[in-house]
C-alpha cells in the first residue's frame, strides 16, 4: 500500500488508499447519486454482480427516490462501482433485524442503515473503490458535521451477506463490521434455500444489545471516571439515600 490521500467529492471527505497495483487511478474517479437515466446500467451491473434478481421498481426507487442513499463511482463515463444503502426508522426493521440494537435505542427517532448493495465491476476490483464508496456513506451518517435529514440519528450501518460470500465477508470484517447473527434459510436464489450472515458497524454511539460482562465494564469504567469504585458506589448510596430522606419527610 503505498499510503493514503483525501479525496473531495460532492461535500464528502473521505480517507482512500492507494494501492500500487491500482487499475484506474481513484483521482480520476468521480462520486455521484444516481438518477433515472441511470437504471438500465445500473440494471445491467446488478444482474452481473448479484445472484439475486431484483424486480424492476426496486430500480426505479435506487435511481429516483430521496429514501436511498444511493452514490455512483464513475471513470471514463461509466459507472464501475455503487453502493445502494436504505435509511430507515429502527423500529420498522424486521423481526430478524431488530436484536441489531440495544433496546435503549428503541425511539421513533432511531434510525439505522441497510446496505442492499455495494458492486464493483470485475476488471476495477482491488483498486479502492469499493473502500471509497463505504468509507463516503459511513462519513454522511456519522462524520463531524450533521448531514440532514439524518442529523446523527442513525446508530447502526448493516447488511446481509451469504455466508458462502468469503470475499464480501472478509472486505466487511476487516472494515470492522461486527458478525451479529446467523439466518438460516434467509435467502432464496433460483429456488434454492441459502444461509446469511447479518452485519453491523454502530456509528454515532449506538452499540448491540449488552450483556452481563458489557454492563459490568460499563460500571467499572464509570467507576474508574469517578476516581475509583468506592467514591463512585459512595456517591450513589448517598443520592438515593438522600431522596429516601426527603420522601420521608415530605410525608410527615
Amino acid at each position: 500500500m503505498a499510503g493514503f490521500s483525501w479525496y473531495l467529492s460532492e461535500g464528502f471527505q473521505v480517507i482512500i488508499e492507494k494501492s500500487k497495483d491500482a487499475k484506474c487511478s481513484l483521482k480520476d474517479v468521480q462520486l455521484r447519486f444516481l438518477c433515472p437515466d441511470d437504471l438500465e446500467e445500473v440494471r445491467s451491473l446488478c444482474r452481473d454482480w448479484f445472484p439475486i434478481e431484483y424486480p424492476q421498481s426496486w430500480y426505479e426507487d435506487i435511481t429516483s427516490s430521496e429514501r436511498f442513499f444511493a452514490l455512483a463511482a464513475v471513470y471514463k463515463s461509466q459507472i464501475i462501482g455503487l453502493i445502494v444503502a436504505e435509511i430507515k426508522p429502527y423500529l420498522k426493521l424486521n423481526a430478524e433485524d431488530r436484536g441489531i440494537l440495544s433496546r435503549w435505542f428503541a425511539s421513533k427517532d432511531t434510525l439505522v442503515a441497510y446496505i442492499l448493495s455495494l458492486g464493483v465491476v470485475r476488471s476495477y476490483r482491488r483498486s479502492g473503490v469499493a473502500t471509497m464508496l463505504l468509507d463516503v456513506l459511513i462519513n454522511h451518517l456519522s462524520g463531524p458535521v450533521a448531514q440532514p435529514p439524518h442529523e446523527h440519528r442513525v446508530k447502526a450501518i448493516f447488511l446481509h451477506v451469504l455466508t458462502t460470500n468469503s470475499e464480501a465477508i472478509f472486505f466487511y470484517e476487516k472494515r470492522r463490521f461486527r458478525l451479529h447473527s446467523f439466518l438460516p434459510y434467509y435467502y432464496s436464489i433460483k429456488g434454492r434455500c441459502k444461509d446469511g450472515f447479518t452485519y453491523v458497524y454502530y456509528v454515532n454511539g449506538g452499540h448491540a444489545p449488552w450483556g452481563l460482562y458489557d454492563y459490568v465494564k460499563y460500571v467499572a469504567r464509570a467507576a474508574w471516571r469517578g476516581g475509583g469504585l468506592y467514591p463512585w458506589l459512595w456517591g450513589k448510596l448517598r443520592t438515593a439515600l438522600t431522596i429516601a430522606w426527603h420522601r420521608n419527610s415530605h410525608k410527615t
